[in-house]
């Protein structure tokens, strides 16, 4: 077994991975593929870390929130304020969960409490309060630091593309500078390969000489179609490899290859209620286009010795 991947079981899915990377850096063979063109993209949340019982992202603007409304007790009755105060994770998780079946209320809701949360911080005390957050916070369920919540699995499959000359990209829809903040230390990939969804920004000047800081309406929800179109915009490449766990992740999928390029498609699948969630929430569209396109499901419960370390 190729030490590269050693947290793969021999399977169908470990197999796809590696008969893929070796066809496409064989070179004169038919789906050879120049390094250059050789671009990842891979999902964050459910596909790099755990996303229940709710995204960690999520207990970072619940945090934020709670404490406005400890300022506020009027903003205690209302959503998503009144979850935030009384640490409701169903409804902060369900959310997502409803985004995903296609109903954006309580989302709508959840990212106009974001907006008003974060308006006029500056992108760097962003990123540093972010940072603070993922490195001495721990998570609800799981009791380990956010930082102990990626999958060994797949940060194995990043280094294993790597070593292979492919340039890996983190797309989620998640907040982009939110994820900078630890991508590199805990993933290996750098800020600038982090593609997300993201608050409008815009030039100040201040005590510091100039700023870019958050205004209080949005720029980029990074899902669904959206998803496409920013990798497109971002890295100005097709990927051939991708990999996402829920529904919003599909044209992603889709877009991956096209007509003169191969394809890996890879789905995460949760089905290992033992060691971290079992779920398909919000994965049900994904799981049903996989089944018809032949792309690889990896199981965490069969395809991966360990969920976390």
């Amino acid at each position: 077994m190729d030490a590269e991947l050693g947290s793969w079981r021999d399977g169908r899915a470990r197999s796809a991975i590696t008969d893929f990377v070796r066809r496409v850096t064989t070179e004169g063979g038919a789906d050879y593929v120049d390094p250059a063109e050789r671009v990842a993209v891979v999902d964050n949340d459910g596909t790099l870390w755990t996303e229940k019982p709710m995204q960690i992202e999520i207990g970072f603007i619940l945090q934020r929130l709670a404490a406005m409304a400890e300022q506020a007790p009027d903003l205690r009755e209302r959503q998503p304020w009144k979850a935030a105060y009384m640490h409701d994770y169903d409804w902060l998780g369900g959310a997502i969960t409803q985004h995903y079946r296609g109903d954006d209320a309580d989302l709508t809701v959840l990212m106009g409490g974001f907006l008003r949360a974060f308006a006029g911080m500056s992108a760097e005390d962003y990123l540093a309060a972010s940072g603070e957050y993922l490195r001495h916070g721990s998570h609800p369920t799981l009791g380990r630091g956010f930082g102990q919540c990626a999958y060994p699995p797949m940060v194995e499959l990043l280094r294993y593309l790597e070593a292979h000359d492919f340039t890996v990209y983190i797309a989620s829809g998640g907040d982009r500078d939110f994820i900078r903040a630890i991508s590199d230390e805990v993933y290996g990939i750098p800020a600038e390969r982090v593609i997300g969804s993201s608050n409008a920004l815009e030039y100040q000047e201040d005590e510091r000489g100039a700023s870019v800081v958050y205004r209080a309406r949005p720029d980029v929800f990074d899902d669904g179609p959206v998803k496409a179109v920013r990798i497109w915009s971002r890295v100005g490449r097709r990927p051939i490899l991708s990999a996402g766990n829920a529904n919003g992740d599909i044209p992603m999928l889709e877009f991956t290859g096209g007509p003169s390029l191969p394809a890996l498609r890879l789905v995460v699948l949760h089905d290992d209620e033992e060691r971290e969630f079992a779920y398909t929430d919000g994965a049900e569209e994904l799981l049903e286009r996989a089944e018809r396109g032949g792309w690889t499901v990896v199981s965490v419960r069969d395809d991966w010795t360990t969920v976390f370390r």
